[in-house]
């Protein structure tokens, strides 16, 4: 089942972002006593038992006029539109009022499971005003100090109980599903369509023209795919000139459900920090990675100069291969399908435990581990544990010793023998005899 998505609504100054920080396990919202601060959506992954759900904090929906809170609601709605489960917050302090009454509207035309958390309750008029909020009709209530953290677990049970009726599109483990993510105006529909040889997504030269992920089937060399689309939003107008960061989490959805990631540059607007955001989240996952410069034909750089600069950008994944080509024209399309098998199959692959270990031991004979407080690491046993990344146990005599250049070294010797690219590997140290 896919990752579900938490939404927290709210008129300013209601404690959005105190829940959410709590939820989040650090302070990434700003909490501030003036309404609106918190302008941006963001965006926490969490867990809670054995449950992972996006979590989205919202700027505070309010009547004032100005571009400012219009752009507020627009981020509200759009967050209202990718969550599973709306936690409505409300102020029990001050009551109700038209702004929660606006919000209540917004939330009734979107059909979505919603929870009214009445917030501050530990203000002795937040009791009285309780029982105010239930004219709205929704099936649950909670009340909640977020500050405090009273019946904050009480509400993400509740939250959790809601995640068994989210279904999604189930495809047969066989099937390769690849998702395209980069910025917007990269050209992602495009080499989506390229690929499929047919204009199936919509393609335009204004960012931003993907309404939704879009999930295209289709057959490469006698071998099932899905491609997976990531979503821009479509807006215009100047308020919403950088509203192309609020579909950040579109591309973390499609990430979670595909098995490799084509990030796709463009190589006229050369590499920004957004672009190592976004791969850095295929990497937290352990998804395969093939990196895509389209656009290669409107540049005078040579690709030893591009890699280069990837390279550089990129030095957290030196595995990932790197495709040149041109979407439009489709000039060296060719060689992009049998990147993205080989980024698959390396990411199931397993190797056979004799040979990994004869890998290891020439690489400790060569270069052996530095000592620490007159103790050095002995590596007993390696074996492969997992898949989807390949996974690697090491048994040893004390995992407190490893320093991370000598993981490094091991996992350069491992790629080194062992056809490994496209896909990150999980190193992982067991004292021996440790269960």
């Amino acid at each position: 089942m896919r990752i579900p998505t938490v939404a927290l609504i709210g008129k300013p100054n209601v404690g959005k972002s105190t829940l959410f920080n709590r939820y989040a396990g650090k302070r990434i919202s700003i909490v501030d006593d003036a309404p609106g601060v918190t302008r941006d959506r963001i965006y926490s992954m969490c867990q809670y038992r054995d449950h992972k759900f996006h979590l989205i904090d919202t700027g505070g929906i309010t009547l004032e006029s100005g571009e400012f809170n219009k752009d507020i609601k627009i981020q509200a709605e759009l967050a209202i539109d990718e969550a599973d489960v709306i936690v409505f917050i409300v102020d029990g302090k001050t009551g109700l009022t038209v702004e929660d009454d606006i919000i209540n509207e917004m939330l009734r035309k979107s059909n979505k499971k919603v929870i009214v958390a009445i917030n501050k309750i530990d203000n002795k008029l937040a009791k009285e005003n309780i029982y105010d909020f239930y004219k709205y009709g929704y099936d649950d209530y909670i009340s909640i100090s977020s500050e405090h953290g009273d019946n904050t677990n009480n509400l993400l049970e509740l939250i959790i109980s809601n995640f068994d009726n989210i279904k999604d599109i189930e495809y047969d483990s066989s099937i390769l599903k690849f998702c395209v993510i980069g910025r917007p105006n990269v050209g992602k529909s495009s080499l989506v369509n390229a690929i499929l040889n047919e204009d199936r997504l919509i393609v335009s030269n204004t960012p931003n023209t993907t309404r939704d992920s879009v999930d295209t089937p289709f057959k490469y060399d006698g071998k099932e795919f899905v491609a997976i689309d990531t979503a821009g939003i479509r807006k215009s107008g100047k308020v919403y000139e950088n509203i192309e960061r609020y579909s950040a989490l579109r591309s973390l959805k499609a990430i979670d459900r595909s098995d490799v990631c084509l990030l796709v540059l463009n190589v006229e607007e050369g590499i920004i920090e957004q672009d190592k955001h976004i791969v850095g989240y295929a990497l937290e996952s352990g998804k395969a990675v093939v990196i895509v410069v389209n656009k290669w034909d409107k540049t005078e750089k040579t690709m030893k100069e591009f890699e280069k600069e990837i390279r550089n950008n990129f030095a957290f994944m030196p595995y990932a291969q790197i495709v040149f080509l041109s979407a439009l024209t489709k000039k060296r399309l060719h060689t992009l399908m049998p990147e993205v098998l080989r980024a698959y199959e390396n990411w199931n692959k397993e190797i056979q435990t004799s040979p990994l270990n004869n890998v290891i031991h020439d690489a400790v004979s060569l270069n052996q581990p530095p000592s620490y407080k007159s103790k050095r690491l002995k590596i007993y046993y390696v074996n492969q544990i997992g898949t989807q990344p390949p996974k690697f146990l090491f048994q040893v005599n004390d995992k407190n010793l490893i320093h991370f250049s000598y993981e490094r070294y091991l996992e350069n010797k491992i790629r080194e023998s062992f056809d490994l690219i496209g896909t990150p590997i999980i190193l992982v140290f067991k004292n021996r005899g440790e269960k």
